[in-house]
């Protein structure tokens, strides 16, 4: 999916995909031969606990560490 449906379906803008692009919250994602950026549907599910994470009060370096549990 390109990063407009992405954002949608996680209840983000595109430009916070981006932003936890710049941070390293999110892989790099895959370049179709267009140029598009696409995402999979496990980008969601990031996005979701990334946001999720910051509502219970984690900063963005201490989400970066679950991530890395988390995996």
């Amino acid at each position: 999916m390109k990063i407009g449906e992405l954002a949608s379906n996680a209840g983000v803008h595109i430009q916070t995909v981006r932003y936890y692009e710049r941070r390293g919250l999110l892989a790099d994602p895959r370049q179709s031969a267009a140029g598009y950026r696409e995402y999979d549907t496990a980008t969601i599910h990031r996005l979701r606990f990334i946001r999720r994470a910051q509502e219970l009060g984690f900063t963005l370096g201490e989400i970066s560490e679950l991530l890395v549990l988390r995996l």
